[in-house]
């Protein structure tokens, strides 16, 4: 098999396929300049052993945010854009529904984006998250992203690295099922408007008892999974025995016959 760099780039961000033919890869004999490419392999592309895929951290996502950037020394890897590639005008997150961007499956995959974000009136700081009407809506239909919990800073080694959003797509007043993690440089709250940013987007089935599953949204692709821990109880070998009406009754009564028999003593010696 022939195959580059991108390639190889391609094949993991579509492991399902298996077939190389259409990768485009090609070489030229030294001797006699006939290209040489996968159209004449027998045999097909293995694909690549189960769990080979980009799952980068959220850490991982900002690094490759600030290259995209130009910010420090490092430049972007030369095929980041087969993993992440940007998405600019029409194309951007809030223009279309998430099952319509390239890559995204209702398989639990997850695809990664680098978009910019704008803010939804000419005044004001609040951002565009709802999606155009058109063939991604219905008439009279709104879809959009929202906000859920409070945005978080992600730190590695001690170092805050950048902010991370998470938002759940409704339609109308219902989820939809979409999840987005929206990451952006630095430590303010609120990313500025025209300035990249890089999305992580999943697709998530509800759950069948109907409970808020932003949790969930939150844990998935992130750096630190917490789980409910549950603590047992250790049973009291000594349990309180408090007392009861009868025995103070009974305490009582031993009292009173205390004091007759000092009385008796004292009757007899005086």
């Amino acid at each position: 098999w022939v195959l580059d760099g991108k390639s190889i780039a391609r094949k993991v961000t579509q492991s399902p396929t298996e077939s190389i033919k259409d990768a485009g890869a090609s070489l030229e004999c030294p001797k006699c300049q006939h290209r040489i490419d996968n159209s004449d392999v027998i045999n097909e592309w293995p694909g690549f052993p189960a769990g080979v895929k980009f799952a980068p951290t959220d850490a991982e996502l900002l690094e490759h945010l600030a290259e995209k950037c130009s910010i420090g020394s490092s430049k972007p890897h030369m095929f980041i854009d087969e993993f992440i590639p940007t998405l600019e005008g029409d194309n951007g997150i809030c223009y279309s529904h998430p099952e319509n961007l390239p890559g995204a499956k209702k398989d639990g995959s997850c695809v990664h984006f680098f978009h910019r974000t704008m803010n939804a009136y000419a005044t004001g700081h609040r951002k565009r998250r709802k999606i155009q009407r058109g063939e991604d809506t219905s008439i009279g239909e709104s879809v959009r992203w929202h906000k859920t919990g409070r945005t978080k800073v992600v730190v590695e080694n001690g170092a805050k690295k950048g902010c991370k959003k998470i938002m759940v797509l409704y339609r109308s007043s219902k989820k939809a099922g979409w999840t987005m993690h929206q990451f952006h440089l630095g430590t303010e709250e609120d990313e500025t408007a025209g300035e990249y940013v890089v999305s992580r987007i999943f697709y998530q089935e509800s759950k069948m008892n109907g409970k808020n599953n932003d949790e969930t949204s939150e844990i998935q692709g992130s750096d630190t999974v917490v789980a409910g821990v549950m603590h047992p109880r250790t049973p009291n070998p000594n349990p309180p025995n408090p007392q009861r009406h009868n025995d103070l009754a009974d305490d009582t009564i031993t009292s009173d016959s205390s004091v007759q028999v000092w009385l008796h003593f004292l009757y007899l010696f005086c």
